[in-house]
């Protein structure tokens, strides 16, 4: 029996250690007195491997079971970054189109700003020489102006809409008094003012020799006739100098335009105009004076 109670213990001994019993519940099993000397050396085999085998038991943390979790799946953005930091592949470079035109930024600061009304003019004009000497296309974007340094850059936003252009002065003109700038067709059409035919601007110069500098004349009449031309040459003469009349054949003809003084500065030119219309009665219309090509083609 005794040696039966001995092989019950460490039967006992070893389920407390494949079932995780504490070590004290382990020993205690093997707290059996035997009554013959074997069955005292069965038992006391069997409490030292049980005792070995519930320390090791012991030493060993249990393994919390768990449901496996369900996989989440990576953000695209992340993916994307994952796959450009570790790509081997060499990224293609940036494709830069060359601009069609020459044209400062969009967000320049302008150096001379005006605001007035935009005409443009077209096919009477088309082909013939501007200002500057070019032949007028009217399917670029040009403009003529009566101040402006030929070659200036000049930003022209239509205020009843907001549509801008960037167009290059090449050419004189308007020659009425309640326009600022003539624009190319190209160009009207750019900030939608070929049904209107006359809009509120705003110009803005952005690039461009300095507006203010140069020689400058003030306009007191066109006439289709060129004895009004002289008489009123004649007339302004003892009191002002230099006079002269240019010819320039426009779409209605050819009119002859009487100008006085050759003046340095725009700011002179402006009150040489104001002592014209304050002691005259003139409408005075200040000119830049382009040495170089004196004819004009616009109305």
């Amino acid at each position: 029996m005794a040696g039966k109670a001995a092989r019950e213990a460490a039967k006992r001994c070893s389920e407390g250690c494949y079932l995780r019993l504490p070590r004290s519940q382990a020993i205690r099993a093997c707290l059996i007195r035997p009554k013959n000397s074997a069955d005292r050396w069965i038992l006391s085999l069997a409490c030292v491997a049980c005792t070995v085998a519930a320390a090791g038991c012991a030493g060993r943390k249990p393994v919390v079971g768990s449901r496996p979790t369900a996989p989440v799946s990576t953000p695209e953005a992340t993916e994307e970054e994952a796959k450009r930091s570790t790509s081997t592949e060499a990224q293609p470079k940036a494709t830069i189109t060359p601009s069609k035109r020459s044209r400062p930024a969009d967000n320049a600061s302008p150096i001379y700003t005006e605001e007035g009304n935009a005409s443009w003019y077209g096919a009477p004009f088309h082909g013939r020489k501007a200002s500057n000497g070019e032949i007028y296309d009217m399917n670029k974007l040009t403009a003529a102006h009566r101040t402006l340094p030929f070659d200036s850059m000049v930003r022209v936003t239509n205020l009843s809409n907001g549509k801008t252009t960037t167009v290059r002065i090449t050419d004189r003109g308007p020659f009425v008094d309640n326009r600022i700038i003539d624009l190319s067709r190209a160009a009207a059409q750019e900030i939608e003012s070929i049904g209107p035919g006359i809009v509120p601007v705003r110009i803005e110069v952005l690039s461009g020799p300095d507006p203010a500098a140069g020689f400058f004349t003030v306009q007191v009449g066109a006439f289709k006739e060129k004895g009004n031309a002289d008489r009123l040459k004649e007339r302004l003469s003892t009191d002002y100098s230099p006079i002269y009349i240019q010819q320039v054949v426009v779409e209605d003809g050819a009119f002859y335009r009487v100008r006085v003084g050759r003046v340095s500065g725009e700011q002179e030119a402006q009150r040489l105009g104001d002592a014209l219309r304050d002691k005259e009665g003139f409408k005075p219309m200040v000119l830049r004076i382009d040495d170089q090509n004196p004819r004009e083609t616009t109305p």
